[in-house]
């Protein structure tokens, strides 16, 4: 009789790329997020209530919390390729689940090439993509943020997408991590070499606030299964305003074909 393989290495992968907080029972559709520019996917799972029937899950990237310690990536090509060899998305023991991705800003731009990366390797892909606040490849960047001097760079982010917390503003070691991720995003941005490929076949949902670049809302080149684009009130972090993380997560909800929330 053969023996059980052992599956240690595969749970510890998913437990050094992935987090989520609500049991896969009560769930039928797994979401990965991807996090914006110096940010934390776990921000993503406090939408748990907002999603019945999904459960989510956050990608947590080498040098962003809680891997600060890790050395970042600097191309996301390289970043992509070693998430798809080490993980496998939707499956959670012996039984394979259907999922999707979110991603905000530089994460939908992550989120996009790892569904690419998946097909590359001939491997299941997401269900649908929800894409937020970004533009389609190929990108038109500056090139240059990363190698601003500290001020100068926190002065451009802020320029481009609004006000760091007052708390990290405040504090010295939190400004000096926010710089540090920062800075590891940016260059993973303005080096990315976008090699055209045939679109996916995912239905892509694209999101924006109303006072950003409209064309951040235009993917539809970029999939044969449709785009349906979303504008929704506010700035880069839209999301951020309670009323329209409302609005975003019924549209979610109905993008991934998951019941929308009931308002109580």
């Amino acid at each position: 009789m053969s023996a059980a393989p052992d599956t240690s290495a595969a749970d510890g992968a998913r437990a050094r790329w992935f987090s989520s907080r609500r049991p896969r029972s009560a769930t039928g559709l797994d979401l990965y997020c991807f996090a914006h520019a110096g940010g934390s996917a776990g921000e993503f799972l406090r939408w748990g209530p907002g999603l019945p029937g999904v459960r989510l899950w956050a990608v947590k990237l080498p040098g962003r919390a809680p891997r600060e310690a890790e050395t970042p990536y600097s191309r996301i090509d390289d970043l992509v390729d070693d998430l798809v060899a080490q993980v496998d998305f939707g499956q959670e023991g012996s039984a394979p689940r259907e999922f999707a991705f979110f991603g905000h800003s530089l994460g939908a731009l992550v989120a996009f090439e790892t569904a690419r990366a998946l097909r590359r390797a001939g491997l299941r892909q997401p269900r649908h993509l929800l894409l937020s606040s970004m533009q389609p490849p190929p990108l038109r960047l500056s090139g240059r943020t990363h190698l601003l001097p500290d001020d100068e760079l926190l002065a451009e982010v802020e320029r481009r997408w609004g006000g760091l917390p007052q708390v990290v503003q405040d504090e010295p070691e939190l400004r000096r991590i926010a710089v540090r991720q920062l800075r590891a995003d940016a260059l993973l941005a303005e080096t990315h070499t976008y090699v055209a490929e045939d679109p996916l076949d995912i239905p892509v949902t694209t999101f924006a606030g109303d006072r950003e670049d409209p064309g951040q809302l235009d993917w539809a080149e970029h999939t044969r299964r449709g785009c349906t684009s979303h504008v929704l009130a506010g700035g880069h972090f839209y999301f951020r305003d309670p009323g329209q993380q409302d609005v975003l997560l019924g549209l979610m909800s109905r993008a991934v074909g998951r019941p929308a929330p009931t308002s109580v």
